[in-house]
């Protein structure tokens, strides 16, 4: 267990898929570290949110080839977490998205 829930979570997700799994199903999508757990990241939402968690699912993305000119290089792979919050709950930072 990581200590500073503020580790754990990074940054909000706020993409079009976000935004629709949002207003459809109330699912949130947020960007954590890459060795959370789903028990983690359920208690660093509501602790930071103080919201209530239903359900949390993770997807870990591998970073992407890039090149620049003839040099080649890579992004760092992330982990997704998409957060089911309780029926009436919400987060502030997504409702102006």
């Amino acid at each position: 267990m990581m200590t500073n829930l503020y580790d754990i979570v990074r940054v909000p997700r706020i993409t079009e898929k976000g935004t629709r799994l949002k207003e459809k199903s109330n699912v949130l999508t947020f960007e954590v570290r890459t060795d959370a757990t789903k028990v983690d990241v359920r208690k660093a939402i509501e602790g930071i949110f103080k919201v209530k968690v239903v359900d949390v699912t993770t997807v870990n993305i591998p970073g992407k080839k890039k090149r620049m000119g003839m040099r080649e290089g890579r992004r760092s792979d992330w982990k997704k977490a998409y957060v089911t919050l309780k029926a009436g709950e919400k987060i502030e930072i997504f409702e102006g998205a």
